[in-house]
């Protein structure tokens, strides 16, 4: 049985995909929006993303991957601009957990990798009012 503690600077957050189902928004046009201009031209539309084979470079095995993601961890997240000191926080964070293949992550290790607010501020927002783009506490088990 899962429980739920008050989250603190150390607690681990990460994008909860049953919240974007719940919501019933698009998570791939959200997606589709943070891509680099570059990955727009390729991919007109989140239409016809899904999957894509995606060959490992080192083993070279070939395993389906989503192709909006796979982009945004090869490509936009790679380029100077998809993380800037303009980007809206929220946004910041939500790019960094795509970029990282949500894996998850303390608003103090956010704070140590983005380098903007602090990791107090980093968590008030996380954690004040409604839930913005998914991004929830690990619950822990």
């Amino acid at each position: 049985m899962a429980k739920w503690v008050k989250p603190t600077i150390d607690t681990k957050f990460h994008i909860d995909f049953d919240w974007w189902k719940q919501r019933e928004e698009n998570f791939r046009v959200y997606l589709w929006s943070h891509l680099c201009s570059d990955c727009q031209k390729v991919y007109e539309s989140h239409h016809g993303t899904e999957e894509i084979d995606w060959i490992n470079p080192d083993t070279a095995e070939v395993t389906r991957v989503d192709a909006l993601w796979h982009s945004l961890r090869t490509c936009c997240s790679t380029k100077p601009d998809f993380i800037t000191d303009y980007t809206p926080i929220i946004d910041a964070v939500f790019r960094l957990f795509l970029a990282n293949g949500n894996t998850p992550l303390s608003p103090l290790e956010m704070y140590e990798i983005i380098g903007r607010q602090s990791p107090s501020s980093i968590l008030r927002m996380l954690t004040h009012g409604n839930t913005h783009r998914g991004i929830k506490p690990v619950r822990e088990e």
